[in-house]
């Protein structure tokens, strides 16, 4: 399976929190919900493709149990991401949670079992918001593919999915655009990072060295 990362930030790279007040206010979040003025029809729509073609769902602990809480209680036949979210396979990172409750979960502890789920056939290994695993997931190069809504807010505070202390990466964009509401979508894959260069003087002309 390809594992791929969805996640929503600010501008200034902010993913905590995006869905209420009280989603995710650890180490004094107090900007939740900065996603919910600008969702609308096109929004709903990114979102739908995503789960469109997902073939399970893999979280950090942290988000699991906040998705554990919410999506089970959505009944709409119609609504593709409950749909999705309550019937696929799911897997929870963690190392002390043992008896999970939504149905369809499976634990695991480490990232050999991610990288077994991996190369399992199928579609995508979906990764949803889950900040602290989208890190080791970056750090340890098993993201395949990167999609990104950012929204024209910068929040100043709160945990971000590129942080200081993670290896450097260059990206190919496969796909961009803007929205109405001024929300810029990315479909991104990592790539190998260029060499530094700089700008010279050559001749009274600024060129690339």
């Amino acid at each position: 399976m390809r594992l791929t990362l969805h996640t929503f930030l600010s501008y200034d790279g902010v993913m905590q929190g995006p869905g209420g007040p009280e989603e995710d206010a650890s180490n004094g979040f107090s900007q939740g919900g900065w996603v919910v003025p600008y969702a609308g029809e096109e929004f709903d729509e990114i979102v739908d493709s995503w789960f469109a073609d997902a073939a399970a769902i893999l979280l950090g602990r942290t988000t699991y149990e906040m998705f554990a809480g919410y999506w089970p209680r959505v009944a709409d036949p119609d609504h593709l991401v409950a749909r999705k979210l309550n019937t696929l396979p799911k897997y929870v990172a963690s190392r002390t949670l043992r008896a999970p409750a939504w149905t369809g979960t499976t634990v695991v502890s480490g990232l050999d079992e991610i990288r077994a789920l991996k190369d399992q056939p199928g579609g995508e290994l979906q990764v949803h918001g889950s900040c602290g695993l989208a890190h080791e997931l970056h750090r340890a190069g098993l993201i395949d593919e990167y999609r990104l809504i950012t929204f024209p807010i910068a929040l100043g505070q709160g945990k971000r999915l590129f942080a200081d202390g993670l290896p450097p990466t260059a990206f190919t964009v496969r796909e961009s655009r803007l929205t109405s509401t001024g929300l810029t979508y990315a479909v991104l894959t990592p790539t190998a990072l260029a060499s530094g260069g700089e700008y010279v003087i050559v001749d009274g002309k600024s060129v690339i060295s």
